[in-house]
This record gives structure tokens, sequence and C-alpha cells, in this order.
């Protein structure tokens, strides 16, 4: 059983975030869905990283809230209800130079009112760079 409100290509998903946006300026792509997940990935590259070469935390906190704050979005009626971040928080577990990570976010709850999601970041080896935990108010669209 999927958790989403109605089935989505990537194609679809691709549309609906279309760029300008922060995503696109970092380069993160959504590269899968599953029944309970949605995958992307950024490279690190001059974009990305801070000032010693490494991947910035920020950019990995941005891909994190991307794809929890999205899978949050697909999950919700888009005609009654919307949703917003309200905390994050990250651990930055291993450093990486170069290539690509990928994120899976994954709801912990999936609330009326709130949703929280669990974001795992791993580069190329599959070795886990950062975990996240976003928070997101689920808002109903009123008249006004």
């Amino acid at each position: 059983m999927t958790i989403w409100f109605k089935d989505l290509s990537l194609e679809d998903i691709q549309r609906a975030s279309s760029p300008p946006n922060l995503a696109d300026a970092l380069g993160i792509e959504f590269t899968d869905i599953g029944p309970d997940y949605l995958r992307g990935s950024m490279p690190v590259d001059e974009r990305t990283r801070q000032p010693y070469g490494l991947l910035h935390g920020g950019a990995s906190v941005a891909l994190a809230e991307t794809l929890g704050s999205f899978g949050c979005y697909l999950t919700l009626n888009p005609k009654t209800h919307y949703n917003v971040g309200l905390e994050i928080n990250a651990n930055h577990v291993r450093s990486v130079r170069e290539g690509v990570v990928t994120g899976t976010a994954r709801p912990v709850h999936m609330g009326r009112t709130t949703h929280i999601w669990e974001i795992r970041i791993v580069d190329e080896r599959d070795k886990l760079v950062c975990i996240s935990r976003l928070t997101l108010a689920v808002l109903e669209i009123t008249d006004g």
C-alpha cells in the first residue's frame, strides 16, 4: 500500500517541483519514489562545498528538507491542505569531497496536523553522511 495521495511518476514530480528554486540551484534531482519513500540526489561540487572542500552541512540540510517537505506534500490533497516546515535537525556523520550524495525520506509520523520525516543521506559507497529529522505542519487551505 502506498502513502501517496495519488499515483505519480518521477516525471510528474520533477514537473511539480520545477525550477527556478533552491533545489535547482544546488542540482537536487528526484531519483526514485517507492510506496513509502522519496529519494533524490545532489552533486558534491562548487555549489555544495564549503571553503575546506567538504560537502557543506547546509547543503545536506537543504537536500533533507527538499525531500521531506516534498514527500509530505505528496501525501496531501493539494486542493485542501499544504505543509510548511516547523523544525529540522541534522547530524553530520561523514565528510564527502566529491561525487553524489543520495537522500531517502520516509515518514516517521503522519498525523492530521503534523508530519515527522526521517531523511538518511548516503555517499556513493552507501555510507551514511547525514541523518536528519524534519517536522512539518499540515495546514488547511482556507478562503482569505
